[in-house]
């Protein structure tokens, strides 16, 4: 399998280019068609992580001829991301400015999906693609444990914009629905706006939030005294206030701001300035050589290894003509030169 996507990722990459790669992967469709053409299981959360595996395992070693890196992954290795970027930015020359720009982008990122869109789902996966340029794309995955249903996550450089107002490419789930408070969404901005105010007046949050416990709310919204630990928000509130976040970024970057500080903040701006969240759910939503789970068929690895090879022998006859190519332009110019 990582040898079938090493093969896959440089004829990609020579008929096309990074950027091509990285977009594609952001891509929902075409990702899980690829896991598909590894031979993974065509709906299974496995599919994600060993994909992700797959491409980090086959693109080691390639980075300077393809120009394609690979951070992060499943569980303790998703938090290694930030210094895995730093390490690459070292080895490889990128520019440390870029390399820190990058760290910000992942952390916003897994920030994002674990506390600004609460969807019941747990992160425990996060892979970030980059290129020398700087255009990366993100592929993360969360658990709800009492379905056991997973849910994908896509980003892309191309579609961030500011890590807020509807910034993802795609999140996939079987499941839609459901308690989801989407800060992240476009019609959350009023809301956040009123979040950052609060933080400058932690009192008037508290007493808000103590007064507003016996509001009776719409089902999707209801949120209990139990669900506020208030005096941690206080110890954050007071924390914020010499923080003094400028805007919705800053305060999500913020360390120990969670997914229940965010919540409890929502609640209180709708309360205080009735600019209610948003509680859209953002989710939306071919083998070749058979899965290993045996569905439609079991992989074929004769065939498989035939795919490679092929894969293998494109990829050389396309270096060997490049190769011509340039050598060739330069006879040429040498022949100019030698006339004029």
């Amino acid at each position: 399998m990582v040898r079938l996507a090493r093969e896959v990722c440089r004829l990609i990459v020579e008929f096309h280019s990074p950027h091509f790669l990285i977009r594609r992967l952001s891509d929902p469709f075409w990702f899980q068609a690829f896991g598909c053409l590894l031979g993974f299981d065509w709906h299974s959360s496995g599919l994600t992580t060993t994909v992700c595996g797959a491409l980090k395992m086959a693109l080691a070693g390639t980075e300077r001829d393809l120009g394609i890196f690979v951070a992060g992954g499943k569980g303790a290795a998703s938090r290694k991301t930030p210094d895995q970027i730093r390490t690459y930015a070292e080895r490889f020359g990128l520019n440390a400015g870029l390399a820190e720009s990058l760290v910000t982008a992942s952390r916003l990122v897994a920030k994002v999906d674990s506390a600004a869109v609460q969807d019941g789902f747990q992160l425990y996966h996060h892979t970030f693609f980059f290129a020398r340029s700087g255009l990366w794309c993100v592929v993360q995955q969360g658990m709800d444990e009492c379905s056991g249903y997973a849910r994908r996550y896509h980003w892309c450089a191309d579609s961030a914009g500011d890590f807020l107002n509807d910034p993802h490419t795609a999140v996939c789930c079987d499941r839609r629905g459901g308690d989801v408070l989407n800060l992240a969404a476009k019609e959350s901005s009023p809301c956040r706006d009123s979040i950052v105010k609060l933080t400058t007046e932690p009192d008037e949050v508290l007493r808000a939030l103590k007064n507003g416990a016996h509001f009776v709310l719409p089902r999707r919204h209801r949120i209990t005294p139990d669900d506020i630990n208030q005096k941690r928000l206080a110890k954050h509130l007071a924390i914020l206030r010499d923080v003094a976040p400028r805007d919705f970024r800053t305060l999500l970057l913020t360390r120990n701001v969670g997914a229940k500080t965010l919540r409890a903040l929502s609640l209180a701006a709708e309360i205080i300035f009735s600019t209610p969240p948003s509680y859209r759910d953002p989710a939306r939503f071919a083998f070749a050589h058979g899965g290993k789970d045996g569905t439609p068929f079991p992989v074929d690895t004769a065939t498989y290894d035939e795919t490679i090879e092929i894969l293998a022998q494109v990829t050389a006859k396309a270096k060997v003509a490049q190769s011509e190519k340039d050598s060739a332009i330069r006879r040429l110019q040498r022949l100019c030169g030698g006339q004029r």
